[in-house]
């Protein structure tokens, strides 16, 4: 029977939800052992009821050995014991819940840790048995076998292939520690929907699927030949059957799945999103772009044009747990985001960073569909130097330690200036270094100050919650229009005579005819002009 299956006044609530990211190991320390868990965001519930959101993504918190942050899993089934427990996992499912906060998960089809039961089996099993075909197993190329199967690259960099004692070798896009699924076989694609299933009978709104465009390979697993089409094992054809029965399942429970889905081509992008399969899909053009008036607003366009063909919303995001904080990003030269672009010691000026991240704010916040919202994104985190010695990520171990990996962004939160350890948990000092100067980021500060980053989004999200220009779930609510402006700044229309303007100039700009100023990223300047940098929403 379906656990959840909301009324039908309630069944749009994903098309323009304001959605939290949590990353548990780094959110709060409920048993102070310096490791973010369940009890510790069930005591900051009241917190994000403040903050007012209407759902928390939850990056994996199931059992793993946390090879890559936990997306190397173990057992879908059960909560990692650093974490909490199942029982646990329920109670916080239904506690936020009943304080009007939906819960989506991570699942991660991809692959699987290799400490997972299937694995270990196909390991003790050896060459040519039935254990091995749920994962890709092949012989090795050249006379010995040394050569690995084909030329692919790893996620992570290098090959992705590893050779065991048997002589076999096995696939894996990320790390050596996570072997890709086969997805041709029966029985992965039944423990997944088992999975799902399992998760939606507790009370489970939704599911995030990582990587979601990597799963299905072509069986010849052949060499990568630039401009092949269809790809070895990006976007392939197959996928979208998957999804379907995804989906078949999910609309028994009235639950939704957001994609995680890189491609460049807005065409292929928008299959997923057909009304059989995905409900939505992270929009990563818009994270990746920079701060330049012109490409903003190509990526707004883009976006919505490809969302409105498949009657899609759009989401919008700034920042997650892969990508370098929004602060710093956009207090560097280039703010534009590419993992290959990532290096150690580049310049930031945080000043500028914090005054253009509180714009992206109001901008992202303003536009029609879904918004995703990284924890201590609304407490202006910048991004962390991680000493060498203390990192974790194996992004920066697979690129030769020239990649400075993903931790920055992971820091545990601070919750209390005056705590230990900004009060993340109690004395012990907490899986990854906080940097000096954390505490000068903590919420109880930042509550009691109208003018701080915390004061602005709870703002923000209270008017996109309740004044009616932001429209309602549906096509007419998924709309903007644009008005004419100078170089350099962006100003839209929403609903109801909403206005949203941002000022990319090099100088203050006058504001569009307006009857009441709603709010500001920043004060205005004389004259009520909107100095650079700085965004407004207006009523028109």
């Amino acid at each position: 029977m379906a656990a959840n299956r909301p009324s039908e006044a309630t069944a749009n609530w994903w098309r323009d939800a304001a959605i939290y990211q949590i990353y548990v190991r780094s959110f709060a320390d409920g048993d102070g052992d310096g490791t973010g868990d369940l009890a510790g965001v069930r005591a900051k519930l009241p917190y994000l009821v403040e903050l007012g959101v209407d759902a928390l993504w939850f990056t994996p918190w199931y059992l793993s050995p946390l090879a890559d942050g936990g997306y190397d899993v173990a057992d879908y089934r059960t909560i990692d014991p650093a974490f909490g427990t199942l029982a646990e996992a329920e109670k916080l499912i239904a506690e936020a819940r009943a304080l009007g906060i939906r819960t989506i998960i991570d699942i991660v089809p991809n692959h699987v840790s290799d400490q997972h039961a299937w694995f270990t089996a196909a390991l003790a099993a050896g060459p040519g048995s039935p254990e091995r075909d749920l994962f890709h197993f092949r012989p090795g190329r050249g006379p010995d076998g040394a050569v690995p199967p084909n030329d692919w690259v790893s996620e992570f960099g290098g090959t992705p292939w590893t050779r065991l004692p048997d002589g076999e070798w096995y696939l894996h896009l990320f790390a050596t520690q996570q072997p890709d699924l086969n997805w041709a076989h029966p029985a992965v694609r039944q423990e997944h929907e088992d999975v799902l299933r399992f998760w939606f009978e507790r009370g489970v709104s939704g599911v995030r699927i990582d990587s979601a465009a990597l799963p299905a390979k072509d069986p010849a697993l052949p060499d990568f030949t630039e401009g092949r089409d269809p790809h070895p094992y990006i976007d392939r054809d197959e996928l979208h059957d998957i999804y379907r029965s995804w989906r078949a399942i999910a609309d028994e429970y009235g639950a939704i799945f957001v994609g995680e889905v890189w491609l460049p081509d807005a065409e292929r992008f928008a299959r997923y999103l057909r009304p059989d399969e995905l409900h939505t899909a992270f929009n990563f053009n818009f994270l990746a772009c920079p701060w330049d008036a012109g490409l903003l607003r190509s990526a707004i366009d883009d976006t919505l044009a490809e969302h409105a063909f498949v009657g899609a919303p759009a989401t919008w995001v700034l920042c997650n747990h892969d990508v370098t904080r929004t602060v710093t990003r956009y207090g560097r030269q280039d703010t534009g985001f590419d993992f290959a672009a990532k290096t150690f010691g580049t310049h930031t000026d945080l000043a500028l960073g914090t005054r253009r991240a509180r714009a992206a704010a109001l901008l992202s916040l303003a536009l029609p569909g879904a918004a995703y919202l990284y924890q201590g994104e609304e407490l202006g985190l910048p991004e962390a130097d991680i000493p060498r010695d203390r990192i974790q990520d194996p992004m920066h171990f697979r690129s030769g330690g020239t990649d400075p990996g993903r931790d920055g962004c992971r820091v545990p939160l601070p919750w209390s200036a005056q705590a230990p350890y900004a009060g993340f948990g109690s004395a012990v000092e907490p899986w990854l270094p906080q940097p000096a100067g954390w505490s000068s980021y903590a919420a109880d500060a930042q509550g009691a100050d109208p003018d701080s980053m915390l004061s602005l989004y709870r703002e923000a999200l209270r008017l996109r919650r309740t004044e009616p220009g932001f429209g309602s779930p549906g096509t007419a609510g998924e709309r903007l229009t644009w008005l004419p402006t100078a170089p350099g700044v962006l100003a839209f229309t929403r609903t109801d005579r909403l206005v949203c303007v941002v000022n990319l100039t090099g100088e203050a700009v006058e504001l569009p005819d307006h009857t009441d100023v709603l709010l500001t990223s920043g004060p205005l300047a004389d004259g009520g002009r909107l100095p650079q940098d700085t965004a407004a929403w207006l009523r028109g």
